[in-house]
């Protein structure tokens, strides 16, 4: 098994990213959107214990509606939630949603939302996300390489006390089938273990990591145990997971389940009281048949394309940590993991 050519969940056919992010202080956050202009299946499994989303209720198998148009992983927290509405617009302007009347427009788009804690991060908590930011990321959105650490809503992230940001990363199975990964890596645990090592990284493909050193530094402050940064622990790690292999609704949402396996292996702790992690999955095929959870035949492929979701997941959160670059803020740098430990990227 390989990355694809990306190494980025754009890698899935079907799947486009589009990003933007504002880090002139005192602003320090951004919005990411997730385009899927065919739609796709979508589920949704949300762990953490203060989560911040929309349209979720949607994604429940047991419900009607059959996928998604977009998902909007944004900062801002609560807040951030009105970016999904111009991802609404900029989607019916081109008649892209469930069909609900007979005219060309006549569309409800779907646009599941899910926001991280990040509020007064670069220095005034009224300087979060405008309305506008999700049309702007949608209309930049393409399928190309998709731009890690400080940008889209990665800007503010934060990993305990480390910088946090976006990571992505994606795996070509031996069939042929794809898997690719997003996530927004801003969590009350950490990234690192007491060692200085990324705890993701033992899942890289190939030689993914192999630049990778135990490092010698040993940060005073900066340890899995304590938060640097003043003001409350909340946070939240959001992400997408996404497949070109055809799932149903309830085989989509397992995917999610299964796919926070990848953050437990790759954050510690993981879904804890202040965090709102959230992970959605896309399949993104068209056509009949889809697999089922229900269909013993499939459960062989079903359980080979879970686990490569969830170890694209850590994969992704490897990449979001090195991708991460040191903030200055008000309160004081938020440090990066390679301004940190940069032993562990000398060459032994």
């Amino acid at each position: 098994m390989k990355p694809g050519p990306h190494n980025a969940i754009t890698d899935v056919p079907g799947v486009l990213v589009g990003q933007v992010e504002r880090v002139d202080p005192p602003y320090l956050t951004g919005t990411t959107v997730v385009h899927v202009p065919g739609t796709a299946v979508a589920g949704v499994d949300v762990r953490g214990g203060a989560p911040g989303t929309r349209e979720t209720d949607l994604l429940d198998p047991v419900n009607s509606n059959p996928g998604a148009n977009a998902v909007v992983l944004t900062g801002g927290s609560a807040y951030g939630l009105d970016t999904a509405g111009s991802v609404l617009r900029w989607l019916e302007e081109r008649a892209q949603g469930v069909r609900v009347g007979p005219g060309e427009r006549d569309v409800v788009p779907i646009v599941p939302t899910a926001v991280i804690f990040d509020l007064g991060r670069g220095g005034d908590f009224t300087a979060r996300p405008e309305p506008s930011w999700g049309a702007d990321a949608i209309a930049a959105a393409t399928d190309g390489p998709v731009a890690l650490g400080n940008h889209g809503a990665g800007a503010g992230a934060r990993a305990r006390s480390l910088k946090g940001g976006v990571g992505s990363a994606s795996v070509r199975l031996e069939d042929g089938t794809t898997v690719g990964a997003l996530v927004v890596v801003n969590a009350a645990g950490s990234a690192v273990d007491a060692g200085g090592r990324l705890y993701g990284a033992r899942s890289g493909l190939g030689d993914e990591f192999a630049h990778l050193r135990t490092p010698t530094d040993r940060p005073e402050l900066i340890t899995p145990g304590r938060t640097l940064i003043p003001g409350p622990a909340m946070n939240t790690v959001i992400a997408v997971v996404a497949t070109d292999l055809p799932l149903d609704k309830a085989a989509t949402r397992r995917m999610a389940m299964v796919a926070h396996d990848g953050l437990a292996r790759a954050i510690d702790p993981i879904h804890t009281l202040v965090d709102g992690d959230s992970v959605f999955a896309l399949s993104t095929a068209s056509g009949e048949p889809r697999l089922s959870v229900t269909d013993p035949t499939a459960l062989g492929q079903l359980e080979t394309v879970y686990a490569a979701g969830a170890r694209t997941l850590s994969r992704a959160v490897v990449h979001a940590m090195l991708a991460a670059e040191t903030v200055d803020t008000p309160a004081g740098p938020i440090l990066s993991y390679r301004d940190a430990y940069p032993s562990a990227f000398r060459i032994a």
